[in-house]
């Protein structure tokens, strides 16, 4: 038995670190990259039967149940995300970024309920009319590839967020958000701020904090003010923050902190603090502006995370690169429906 997992081990193993070593590699080098998302799709799969590998022919029992389980959690993927955005509505308010989960589960709940319905004609051998059959089948299918481009971007932000970082940052930059009655810091923006003290609390040379955010029309004092605040109130000194307070979006907030940086000297080795759902979108904006710095995410309510995630990932998606190569992908994936569908 012990000879036989070696012999394993000695043939896949290599292709096993391998697939991690290219994964790892590249969500360091460039982990704003989307394909970086379907590499840690590939290095999953890929652990999962090397793991299943060891232990002969019980292996394919193993492998049956992680496709059981996978089966039976996308069954309940729907009834969470619509749980999801009714507790959204309650505690926030309704409005269309905080009904996204409730939206994305009646899609997704559709989806599978045409995959039931192909199957009952499929499986069943159950008549029903071609066209409802085929209508279903590019129902699923559209619902399928949809769902699996949000899957890759869930579990990538999740991923991007475990991986060790050195703290040894020269600047920390926080992205704000809006202010509770225009002038406190809200429970989303101290966990930002908080997470940007901590790395500066690790950093043995104490880094610049650059609290980033203008004032909104709404808002009585500019979140950067507001968090130069908070930051004073913590006992962090007055003269390691410099604010940059004119900013009103994300990428703002990038090009004008890599302004006040770019103008002083020494090292600028950087990091970006925002909400963990919003570090992927932030290093694609920095990339898009010509910024090298290292993302870090502070946690958010659970119950907050899913929509914010899926708000995250529909800005992404509408970006013009992403949305071509994702619209040529769908199409590709489901010409052979429309084919049939047309006939």
């Amino acid at each position: 038995m012990l000879a036989e997992a070696l012999d394993y081990l000695q043939v896949l193993g290599p292709v096993f670190l391998v697939v991690w070593i290219v994964t790892i590699v590249m969500t360091v080098w460039r982990p704003q990259h989307y394909f970086n998302c379907m590499l840690l799709m590939l290095s999953l799969a890929v652990t999962v039967v090397f793991i299943a590998g060891f232990f002969g022919e019980a292996g394919a029992y193993i492998l049956l149940a992680v496709f059981v389980l996978a089966m039976l959690a996308l069954l309940l993927v729907p009834i969470f995300l619509v749980i999801n955005g009714i507790q959204m509505i309650k505690r926030e308010s309704l409005c269309l970024s905080h009904v996204l989960s409730l939206v994305l589960g009646i899609f997704v709940g559709v989806g599978e309920i045409a995959a039931g319905i192909y199957l009952i004609h499929s499986v069943f051998l159950i008549d029903v009319a071609e066209k409802i059959n085929l209508l279903a089948l590019f129902l699923f299918l559209t619902v399928f590839y949809f769902s699996a481009l949000i899957l890759i971007f869930v579990i990538y932000s999740i991923f991007i967020q475990i991986l060790p970082h050195r703290m040894n940052f020269n600047y920390v930059i926080i992205h704000g958000c809006g202010l509770a009655g225009g002038e406190r810091i809200t429970k989303l923006l101290s966990n930002r701020v908080d997470k940007a003290i901590e790395i500066y609390e690790k950093c043995k040379v104490k880094p610049i904090i650059i609290p980033s955010g203008g004032q909104g029309p709404d808002e009585k004092l500019s979140e950067a003010q507001a968090m130069k605040n908070y930051l004073l109130e913590k006992g962090i000194p007055e003269e390691m923050i410099i604010m940059e307070d004119q900013s009103t979006t994300t990428e703002e907030n990038l090009i004008r902190s890599r302004r006040i940086i770019d103008g002083r000297e020494g090292k600028k080795k950087i990091a970006l603090v925002s909400s963990n759902y919003h570090i992927y979108r932030c290093l694609r904006l920095a990339r898009k502006v010509g910024f090298k710095c290292t993302g870090i995410g502070a946690k958010v309510a659970f119950y907050y995370w899913p929509s914010a995630l899926i708000r995250e990932f529909v800005a992404v998606f509408v970006t013009p690169g992403f949305l071509i190569w994702a619209m040529i992908g769908y199409f590709m994936f489901i010409l052979p429906v429309l084919y049939l569908l047309l006939q």
